[in-house]
């Protein structure tokens, strides 16, 4: 392993946070993001157990589910702000800062993806299932024209 690989490898705050934006961006734009955005909520919820990073209020979801309002939790972690979704409890202690400010981006990150998923699975201890689940395809049967298909 390289100098650079390494020290991008460190469980720093900086490092985890990058990773976990990392992670998000991809989230969004893959074919099975589950597991990506489980490893983010999981470290996000590990690193405010640590306090590593904190809990600031509660807004209301861009893209709410069944178009019914729906808040999120706002996590800053380092320089960078999250969202995940909230629990009972942060409903009653977090207060609400009403509607997400399109105008606060987070810092740009060069960081590859499968580098932020080891890091973050080294930090949560959760591991990919790469089972491929077997398909439960049956070939084609052709009928003869005019054959019932029953």
């Amino acid at each position: 392993m390289d100098d650079q690989t390494s020290k991008a490898l460190e469980l720093s705050v900086t490092n985890l946070s990058q990773a976990i934006f990392t992670v998000n961006r991809h989230a969004k734009t893959a074919i099975n993001p589950k597991y990506l955005y489980i490893l983010k909520k999981n470290a996000l919820t590990k690193m405010i157990q640590e306090r590593k990073a904190t809990k600031i209020g509660l807004h209301f979801s861009r893209n709410p589910k069944f178009s019914q309002q729906q808040s999120d939790v706002l996590v800053q972690c380092g320089d960078y702000l999250f969202h995940i979704p909230p629990t009972k409890e942060d409903f009653e202690e977090l207060p609400h800062l009403g509607h997400l400010n399109q105008h606060s981006r987070n810092p740009k990150t060069r960081m590859s993806l499968n580098t932020a998923k080891r890091l973050l699975q080294k930090y949560t201890g959760i591991k990919e299932n790469n089972d491929p689940r077997p398909m439960n395809t049956q070939k084609p049967v052709f009928k003869k024209l005019g054959d019932s298909f029953f």
